[in-house]
């Protein structure tokens, strides 16, 4: 077997291994050491998967149950990235847990889960995939044990993902019996001589099951309770990570099916019109910075739902899956590392007059915000041209168009947040958590400018990304 394809996640695993019995040993004032190795492994990981993409052909591996395709790699960069961000948020956060070293661990493992997911080329390993994000996420959600809202959002994620994950094994268990393989390559020749019911009933029941891990209607709703309960970083980590993952998950599976009998586009068109309008007016009514950003989260997995039902019939539709999931990711770790920043603060209240006091830090959330909503050039703008761009060629000119509408719905609650900031006095000094923390919000604000300015580039590359099998 070809080891060396899966180095880079195989890293991953290891170095959350590795942190577990360094936690075991090492002092109690020495648990952030945790840090620095999960960063390392993040490197080294990132280093093998971008070698595989510039020097392996986009193809499957593992006897066709591994996809090593431009898309996968794409995303498991981002995740990487992601979770190296939410490392540099960790260490001032939980400075005053004795214990927190096995959280690096968490993180790793959680990332792997996700990484799993965007790269699976057989269902049986899907799962797998979405179970180990899912475990190790409940525990992310729930890590500070002594916070009633922690545990409440632990519990709420919890409970959705167990029934979600029961849908989804069900689905797979109904798309193996229609086809007699769980490889996707296989699946994709299989299916056309299968049941078009069974086949019907598995991709709304897979479809279900990975709208829990996206944040997307019907199973969106324990985005909000953890981007206000969970701890900050965790809060960043779990609606930024499972999403990417879950999304390239999502589209190589449904992609397989044949779209008239089945019918997955209409469903995945429909899937992100609701998720978009639920998430953009559930935020209108929040005065809870954090979990007005959970339900931002939610609206922002419907516009990347968008590009689901063009692949195949726009070139458009994989270069806008990758660039606007890299987006939004940038963009969702900037505005939680702000809250981070600022030890988690969540009222509306508290942010107003932040320009006046912490310049940096507002200019960090405006920016994030603004790209949220698509204003040029941030990174933002490019993403969501390209998925409308994507949409109207694929024949589905009316979801861009409800898309534009809540895009416009999104501005008025982005601006009561951003008005505040800008205009109003703060009623007392606003302290700030540590260098750690604000190193991690400066990156993640300089990818969202950094996206914006060299979107060209960066969309010639993203458009020769392959979506296997």
């Amino acid at each position: 077997m070809p080891i060396g394809d899966v180095a880079g996640e195989i890293t991953v695993v290891v170095g959350a291994a590795v942190i577990v019995v360094v936690s075991l040993f090492v002092p109690r004032r020495r648990q952030w050491v945790g840090a620095p190795l999960a960063l390392g492994t993040c490197v080294v990981s990132a280093t093998f998967i971008g070698s595989r993409l510039a020097t392996t052909p986009q193809q499957l591996t593992w006897e066709g149950a591994w996809s090593l395709d431009g898309a996968a790699g794409w995303a498991e960069l981002v995740i990487l990235v992601a979770t190296a961000v939410t490392v540099l948020l960790s260490p001032e956060w939980f400075a005053t847990d004795a214990r927190h070293g096995e959280w690096y661990a968490l993180l790793l493992l959680s990332a792997a889960g996700a990484m799993t997911v965007a790269s699976a080329a057989d269902s049986i390993e899907l799962v797998l995939g979405v179970l180990l994000s899912s475990a190790t996420g409940y525990v992310l959600a729930a890590y500070h044990r002594r916070s009633a809202l922690s545990v409440e959002a632990g519990a709420k994620y919890f409970l959705v993902g167990a029934l979600t994950n029961t849908l989804l094994l069900a689905g797979v268990v109904l798309l193996f019996g229609a086809t007699g393989t769980t490889l996707y390559a296989e699946t994709s020749k299989a299916s056309a001589g299968a049941s078009t019911t069974v086949l019907v009933a598995s991709a709304a029941l897979i479809t279900v099951g990975l709208a829990f891990k996206l944040g997307a209607v019907p199973a969106h709703t324990w985005v909000p309770d953890v981007a206000q309960g969970a701890p900050a970083p965790a809060s960043a980590f779990l609606t930024v990570v499972p999403k990417v993952g879950a999304l390239i998950g999502l589209a190589r599976i449904l992609a397989l099916l044949p779209d008239g009998a089945v019918g997955w586009r209409p469903l995945a068109a429909g899937g992100a019109a609701l998720t978009m309008t639920v998430g953009n007016l559930s935020a209108l009514w929040q005065d809870d910075v954090r979990r007005l950003l959970g339900w931002s989260s939610v609206s922002q997995a419907g516009y990347a739902l968008m590009a689901i039902p063009a692949l195949g019939r726009s070139p458009d539709a994989v270069p806008a899956l990758v660039f606007f999931v890299t987006a939004y990711a940038a963009a969702q770790l900037a505005a939680f590392g702000v809250v981070t920043e600022l030890r988690g603060r969540t009222s509306l209240s508290d942010y107003r007059g932040l320009a006046a006091q912490r310049p940096l830090a507002a200019a960090a959330l405006v920016l994030a915000l603004l790209s949220f909503v698509g204003i040029p050039p941030l990174a933002g703008f490019a993403g969501k041209l390209l998925l409308f761009t994507a949409t109207i060629d694929s024949g589905y000119g009316w979801l861009a168009a409800v898309a534009v509408v809540n895009t416009v719905i999104s501005l008025f609650y982005y601006l009561r947040v951003i008005a505040p900031m800008a205009l109003d006095e703060a009623p007392a000094p606003v302290p700030l958590l540590g260098h750690w923390a604000a190193t991690a919000t400066a990156m993640a604000t300089a990818l969202v400018v950094g996206l914006g300015l060299l979107a060209q580039p960066l969309l010639h590359a993203a458009s020769q990304a392959r979506l296997l099998p």
